[in-house]
């Protein structure tokens, strides 16, 4: 696996610089060797000060991440492998994505519309057609 793992275009660049990169000992997998070795990978990202991102994109994303950020700083871990190496890439990869997602542009406002006639209809008739079933599955019996 080579380069940064992200196509170009596909969102902001995370500069090398401004990642601050933590070790600790991991509790996932790997037996004895967990407890030697600092697995655990924590990166972090100051968002309010990145050069990364238009001015923009840190509105929006200090808006929408606000829960997970501590001081403007976002902060994402990963010690799903036995590997530091391969956890290092996959809390690299977190972050961008978490930081692509909260820099997007809102969707597009959704435009009311109605049902149709024949939609209605449709609805209603299945509604009828189900009633039906179940009212000759009923116990009673008429004589």
């Amino acid at each position: 696996m080579g380069g940064s793992g992200t196509p170009p275009g596909a969102g902001p660049e995370l500069p090398e610089a401004e990642l601050v990169w933590r070790f600790s000992r991991s509790s996932g997998p790997g037996g004895q060797h967990v407890n030697t070795s600092d697995t655990r990978v924590s990166v972090s990202l100051d968002l309010a000060a990145t050069s990364a991102l238009t001015e923009r994109e840190r509105e929006r994303a200090l808006e929408r991440l606000a829960g997970r950020l501590r001081g403007g700083v976002l902060t994402v871990t990963a010690s799903d492998s036995r590997s530091q190496a391969r956890n290092r890439e996959l809390a690299r990869e977190r972050l961008a994505e978490l930081v692509r997602g909260a820099c997007a542009p809102p969707p597009k406002a959704r435009r009311a519309t109605r049902p149709s006639r024949a939609a209605r209809q449709r609805r209603l008739d299945g509604k009828h057609r189900r009633s039906q079933l179940k009212r000759t599955r009923s116990r009673r019996f008429e004589d």
